[in-house]
């Protein structure tokens, strides 16, 4: 029974699976993969979190918080970029997990894959519900109450109640429409996302470059605020504790490796696509940031839209912006949704190729060359999450999920070095174990900063997922058969 449980998939067999080379159509370049990478960071950490983050820990000093924070996903994007020029197939850190620690641990990975996924879009279709809702109503559209918002909420007493709405109509309608183009075909949804990019980068590079003439340069001073004498509230402390805080903004580039084997030449492309796109929305939250914090002064920006704010202190010079800035929140939301969309029904995908799921996901559509069935389920489960349930409790799981992922990544990297080294690799990860250890062990601090309620829900979705595999999965698994 042990034996079955931890029965691990041979590298050269999965690269010569006949499933490799027909269904799923390669047609991502670089230039796509960039672009994927870049719709999938790109969103509510940019036009949100910089504001927040730098109102209660870092002020301008923020800055170092995303170099710093930068530094510790480029580590996970190096053993990243290494497993996906290895293995260059659907599934991502599942796939990498069944190689290096067997069925039983992949299953997990690829269950808090989908967590973190099905979360992430989820909450990701509220924002952009919000927007939207705020943008229709500037243009003096009355959306009704009744299907505007989530149906329960959570109070801080732990109970659940009825807010009195059906429905949040907005989140629902976008996942909708995603799925739709993500079910026409990956060349659409690649050529949608790219689209999507050019818009939310050109109102970015707009804000930054427009901003520049409104900064006060007072507003800098001091750089690093003092510490107020709590771990956390400004100085190095609160710089540490900002960087934590806008980990958040770089979560995304994750689900690009569920796509490389759609990928056209997935060996020298992937790498390229997740270092480039990470190397990129870095330098534009260094941009924005430094902007933000020049034209508002760090103690006003907690605020939900600080960009917004931003625009608004620097009076009527920039006041033609304003419109363009949420146009520009709506689309990075909408290219966020699309990448986690197109991760998760790509894990469902290939767990249920491997016999872990019903083979009704497995199977691709004759014609777009995708997964159709494995999309329309995530979207149906996306949509009722999204539709039913608020903000903070969807976005809590979004981040305990991503960092235990980018943790086994890091440890896998090392393990497979250790037992197959003369493994052939398009890609290394530089200094071995250094990277992928320091990695791990940042991502492993910051789960453990995280609260008790995130690791209860971690747990009870950690239980359900056993009871699945235990019922089903280890009864089907197509290894296990062999």
């Amino acid at each position: 029974m042990i034996d079955r449980l931890f029965k691990k998939k041979d590298i050269s067999a999965i690269l010569n699976e006949p499933t490799v080379n027909r269904g799923l159509k390669r047609s991502l370049s670089a230039t796509n993969l960039v672009t994927l990478g870049i719709g999938a960071i790109v969103g509510t950490g940019i036009f949100v979190i910089t504001g927040q983050a730098a109102a209660m820990y870092a002020g301008p000093a923020l800055t170092i918080s995303f170099v710093i924070s930068a530094l510790s996903c480029v580590m996970a994007g190096l053993c990243y970029a290494e497993f996906a020029a290895m293995i260059p197939v659907s599934g991502g850190v599942y796939s990498y997990s069944y190689t290096t620690m067997g069925e039983i641990l992949a299953w997990f990975v690829g269950w808090i894959l989908i967590l973190e996924y099905l979360f992430a879009c989820s909450s990701v279709a509220v924002g952009w519900s919000g927007y939207m809702l705020s943008l229709l109503n500037e243009w003096g559209v009355d959306f009704p109450h009744q299907i505007s918002g989530a149906t329960f909420d959570h109070l801080k007493d732990g109970s659940w109640v009825w807010t009195g709405k059906i429905i949040n109509f907005p989140a629902v309608f976008i996942v909708a429409v995603v799925s739709a183009f993500l079910i026409g075909g990956i060349k659409q949804s690649a050529l949608v996302n790219n689209v999507i990019v050019v818009i939310k980068v050109s109102v970015i590079l707009l804000f930054i470059g427009f901003g520049l003439s409104y900064i006060d340069t007072s507003n800098w001073v001091p750089y690093i605020p003092e510490n107020t004498g709590g771990y956390g509230s400004f100085g190095w402390t609160g710089i540490l504790r900002g960087a934590a805080v806008v980990f958040y903004a770089y979560l995304g580039f994750d689900a690009l490796s569920t796509a490389a084997g759609e990928a056209k030449n997935p060996q020298k492309d992937m790498p390229k696509g997740i270092l480039i796109s990470l190397i990129i929305c870095a330098l534009l939250y260094i941009a924005v940031t430094t902007v933000l914090t020049g034209i508002v002064n760090y103690k006003d920006l907690n605020v939900d839209a600080p960009i917004a704010l931003a625009i608004d202190r620097a009076g009527e010079g920039l006041a033609w912006l304003s419109p363009f800035i949420k146009l520009g929140a709506i689309a990075g939301l909408s290219s966020v949704i699309l990448v986690m969309m197109l991760g998760q029904s790509r894990i469902y995908y290939s767990i249920s190729q491997d016999g872990l799921l019903p083979k009704v996901f497995s199977k691709v559509h004759p014609k777009h060359g995708v997964p159709h069935n494995a999309t329309i389920f995530a979207s149906i489960v996306t949509g009722l999450i999204a539709g039913l349930f608020p903000l903070h409790v969807l976005s809590e799981l979004v981040s305990i999920g991503t960092l235990m992922a980018f943790t086994i990544v890091c440890i896998s990297i090392v393990i497979l070095r250790k037992t197959q080294p003369d493994l052939k690799r398009p890609f290394k990860t530089p200094f071995v174990p250094f990277i992928p250890l320091l990695g791990a062990a940042i991502c492993i601090v910051q789960m453990v900063s995280l609260p008790w309620s995130t690791w209860e829900r971690m747990i009870g979705w950690t239980v359900l997922g056993f009871i699945i595999y235990f019922t089903y999965g280890i009864k089907h698994s197509k290894l296990n058969k062999k």
